[in-house]
């Protein structure tokens, strides 16, 4: 049994990490990727970055992790998330920070999977892939019999798969994977979902079916909240879980 779990944005999210990880060894997975963003928004980026760590969970660097352990001023993002970034900046230590610098941007294992944050064309631009034309460019890098790219960023789960000469967008269900197709697949966020589901998102490949499986995970979103509140953190962010929005 080959089993790989597949995580992503847990955003400081305690609570919905240790839910994930308790299917993840419940369904004994052989082992567990982390896609980036373990820091940001919510109230727990020590205790989150100290599991993963643990763990010892391979892991590329996400946007929110760069900005945490950088000193820039960053121009880009909305108040609400400048002052939980301003909040986990003052929550880490150096070891914290040297652990997220030696996060590289991509990631392809042994099997030929491919790990990123956002993009596989450029990892570290950010972008959000949310259609098909921008799926593409990351399709394209799929070279020398590599097939499939995990990734995360955006927060909805969400399959792009390029085959027949097209590339075609799916909501993120179970998928049996072929070779002859490319995929790149959106696991989702375990801490902070943002399609309306209020549950944490994550994924599992199935390594001997060659299938894909989409899981989602109640999780104590009162405790989320409570710890977010308790932090002075700003309150949309404890209620938007609420609306996995």
């Amino acid at each position: 049994m080959s089993r790989i779990a597949l995580i992503s944005d847990i955003h400081a999210n305690q609570p919905a990490l240790e839910a994930v990880l308790r299917d993840i060894e419940q369904l004994q997975c052989s082992a567990i990727y982390c896609l980036g963003d373990i820091v940001g928004y919510n109230a727990n980026p020590v205790e989150c970055l100290e599991l993963v760590k643990g763990l010892q969970i391979p892991t590329v660097r996400g946007n929110h992790d760069e900005e945490a352990i950088s000193d820039d001023n960053p121009q880009y993002m909305n108040p609400v998330a400048y002052s939980a970034l301003m909040w986990t900046r003052s929550q880490l230590n150096e070891d914290h920070k040297k652990y997220l610098r030696r996060a590289p941007f991509q990631r392809i294992q042994p099997n030929g999977v491919v790990l990123v944050h956002a993009t596989q064309d450029k990892p570290n631009s950010w972008a959000y892939v949310t259609n098909c034309d921008l799926a593409t460019h990351s399709l394209n890098m799929l070279v020398e019999g590599r097939f499939l790219c995990f990734n995360g960023h955006t927060h909805v789960p969400r399959a792009f798969i390029q085959h027949d000469g097209a590339v075609h967008e799916y909501e993120l269900g179970d998928i049996p994977l072929y070779k002859e197709f490319k995929y790149l697949i959106n696991v989702g966020s375990v801490g902070q979902p943002r399609d309306g589901d209020i549950r944490a998102s994550y994924g599992i490949l199935d390594e001997d079916t060659m299938t894909f499986y989409h899981r989602r995970i109640e999780y104590d979103i009162a405790e989320t909240q409570r710890r977010i509140i308790n932090a002075g953190l700003p309150e949309m962010l404890a209620t938007r879980l609420s609306a996995g929005i």
